[in-house]
Order: structure tokens, then C-alpha cells, then sequence
């Protein structure tokens, strides 16, 4: 059975406590206050040192960190451990660093006046994000098609969009949608078709523990949502493997 721990102390040390979620709830409380480290709802970054407690560089997320080896019965002095507090603090901050990215930032202007006015499709587009209901990863391949109407955008920032979105909380279904739905914003055009192939650790390593499943997820807006052929001729295009 887990424990129950007070916050972590201004020695950094953590302490049985028989309060239960009470006393988790005030730890979390305690620890923001300890260094005013506001943050705005949904990030998980910008987390200010907690500078009026003994411990001088470390952000409220380390010391939860620091709070949850404890809790699953590990030793946070131990070697190995010693640095995993910050390591974890800098790994969130890069991987959910999309809630403060701006996409017209990541554009760069790179948007450009153009006549060609059939398909473009980048495809097999790695992505890694973090399921929302678990904090597991899940990872797949991207597939973007849109129809210009009148503006084309440079290649590379397809790629770069989907960064942007797949670094957030996410669920596969939303995401998939989210990166159609920029697209169309940002460049305006005749349609945009996105299609997401993905595996979840959340499936794989715990709960059903299926190894090879892979789930697709599609968004279609415009003409590619209301003609067939435009349809069609996307999905064909992107099953056709590159040799």
C-alpha cells in the first residue's frame, strides 16, 4: 500500500503522515507557496525556485517529484536518484513546452503567395506526445494533405506544427484534430486532410498490455471532408510507401 506523506520539508526530507489526501492536497499547497510559483491553468512549465526554503535551485516540480519517489516507497538520497528530481523537472518542461509555443511564432513568415492549386502531402511525420489520462507517451506518424488556395507554406512547418500540438496533454483523437484545425487558420486553404497512426504505452504496458495494436485517428475539413474523390485520392496517396 502507498503511503501517506507530508509535503517535502525545507530540509528536502518527506515524512509519514497519517492525514491522507488531506495532507497530499496541502503538500502540493505548501510547495507552490514556498517560492510563489504561480502557474497558469493547463502548463506545466515556468516553475519558480523555491527560494525561501533550504532548497536553492529546486522548482516546485522537482520537489513533487522528489515527493512521488518517496511515495511509491523509494529512496530520492540514493545514488541514482539523487538528480532525477531535475532531470524529470527539465524533461516536462520540454515535453509539454506546446502550451506556450504561438504557431504564427513557429510560421515564420514562411507563408507564401501561390497559384498551384492541387495537393500537397507531407507524410510519415514522427510524433512523440503524453496521454492525458495516464502521463504515458504515445508516438506515431503524421500524414498532412491540404489544397492551397492561393497560399502554399514552407514544407518543414507541417512538421513543426504537429510538434507544437503533439507537446501538450493530449489524446490522440484531439490531437489529430487540433493540427487539421491550425492549418486551416493559418493558411486558409480549399481543405485539409490529417490522418495519425500511433501506439500507446498505456495499452502496451499496463491495462490490456497489447503489444502491436495501432490506433488511426482522422480529421477531414473542407473539400476533403465533403469530396470523395479529394478523399480517396489522399488516403490512396498515403499508403503508397515511399521505397
Amino acid at each position: 500500500m502507498i503511503r501517506d506523506f507530508e509535503s517535502v520539508q525545507c530540509s528536502g526530507r518527506a515524512r509519514p503522515d497519517r492525514n491522507g489526501a488531506s495532507a497530499r492536497a496541502a503538500s502540493v499547497t505548501r510547495a507552490r507557496s514556498c517560492g510563489d510559483g504561480r502557474v497558469a491553468p493547463g502548463r506545466a512549465r515556468d516553475w519558480e525556485s523555491v527560494s525561501d526554503c533550504g532548497e536553492a535551485a529546486q522548482s516546485t516540480l522537482e520537489l513533487l517529484v522528489r515527493k512521488l519517489l518517496v511515495e511509491i516507497g523509494e529512496d530520492p538520497e540514493r545514488e541514482g536518484l539523487l538528480r532525477t528530481p531535475a532531470r524529470v523537472s527539465k524533461a516536462w518542461e520540454f515535453l509539454t513546452q506546446g502550451y506556450t509555443m504561438d504557431i504564427e511564432t513557429v510560421l515564420n513568415g514562411a507563408v507564401f503567395e501561390e497559384s498551384y492549386d492541387e495537393m500537397v502531402i507531407v507524410k510519415d511525420i514522427d510524433f512523440y506526445s503524453l496521454c492525458e489520462h495516464h502521463l504515458l507517451p504515445f508516438h506515431g506518424r503524421a500524414h498532412i494533405a491540404y489544397i492551397p488556395n492561393g497560399r502554399i507554406v514552407g514544407l518543414s512547418k507541417l512538421p513543426r506544427i504537429v510538434d507544437v500540438v503533439a507537446r501538450r496533454l493530449q489524446v490522440q483523437e484531439r490531437l489529430t484534430q487540433q493540427i487539421a484545425e491550425e492549418i486551416q487558420r493559418h493558411l486558409r486553404p480549399h481543405g485539409v486532410a490529417v490522418v495519425t497512426e500511433a501506439s500507446h504505452l498505456c495499452m502496451m504496458m499496463r491495462g490490456v498490455q497489447k503489444q502491436n495494436s495501432v490506433t488511426t485517428a482522422s480529421s477531414m475539413l473542407g473539400v476533403f471532408k465533403h469530396e470523395l474523390e479529394s478523399r480517396n485520392e489522399f488516403m490512396n496517396l498515403i499508403a503508397t510507401r515511399c521505397r
